[in-house]
């Protein structure tokens, strides 16, 4: 059996410059970072400090202008769009602050989806729904619709949509900022049991509090690590 590599993701003098008309904008200025499989990470920075530019270069939302980006010990930094969404479906998850779920979709229809555009059958795509659902305390919700749900249930959903394709690396982008300070803390408590489990883990926050439940943090400024922290 093959080992796997111990880093999930790794960039190596990765930059992202956006140009709009006659400006170039540099997201990101000679970024290196190695996320190790199993880490609890947490990227901080102000607006426009490039945490989000750094989560979808990662993601495979976007590629880099320049530099090596690697996932599971492959170069990726040159991957076709095509190739970038394949991978996003399968070794990806992501959580969003909005959920995202589709209204007209039960919860598990919702978490369903990824393994429906990987072209997993019918029973197996159940099967594996209904034990996610299951993991984050929605059993008894599996057939109600988003709108039926308090904020905090719509996240689990969206937390089990994440996992269902058993990703290599997940991301968390300010996974509380639409829920009560009681629910965010149970997100974050349910972030940490899946850390627990061997998931790798990437939540990204201007919240400070929200950091500190990880066990490392990054802190960008303009385009550039500014800190990086275990704790």
């Amino acid at each position: 059996m093959t080992a796997l590599p111990a880093y999930v993701a790794r960039l190596e003098h990765v930059s992202k410059i956006y140009t709009v008309g006659p400006v170039h904008v540099t997201a990101l200025d000679d970024v290196n970072l190695s996320i190790r499989r199993g880490e609890f990470v947490a990227i901080t920075g102000p607006s426009g400090s490039g945490k989000s530019t750094l989560m979808h270069i990662l993601g495979c939302l976007d590629s880099a202008t320049s530099g090596t980006v690697e996932l599971e010990g492959r170069d990726i930094s040159r991957a076709s769009p095509n190739e970038r969404a394949r991978i996003r479906n399968t070794r990806i998850g992501f959580v969003f602050q909005a959920f995202n779920l589709l209204p007209r979709f039960s919860v598990q229809h919702n978490v369903e989806l990824p393994l429906t555009y990987a072209g997993i059958s019918k029973h197996e795509r159940a099967v594996r729904a209904r034990r996610l659902i299951e993991l984050v305390g929605l059993a008894d919700r599996a057939h109600h619709l988003p709108q039926q749900l308090s904020g905090g249930q719509r996240q689990r959903a969206a937390i089990a949509r994440a996992l269902v394709n058993d990703p290599a690396l997940i991301f968390a982008d300010e996974p509380t900022g639409n829920l009560d300070t009681k629910t965010g803390a149970q997100i974050l408590q349910l972030f940490a049991s899946l850390h627990q489990q061997g998931r790798t883990i990437i939540i990204v926050t201007h919240d400070h509090d929200i950091a500190a439940c990880a066990g490392r943090r990054i802190a960008l400024r303009d385009g550039r690590i500014v800190q990086d922290t275990a704790a």
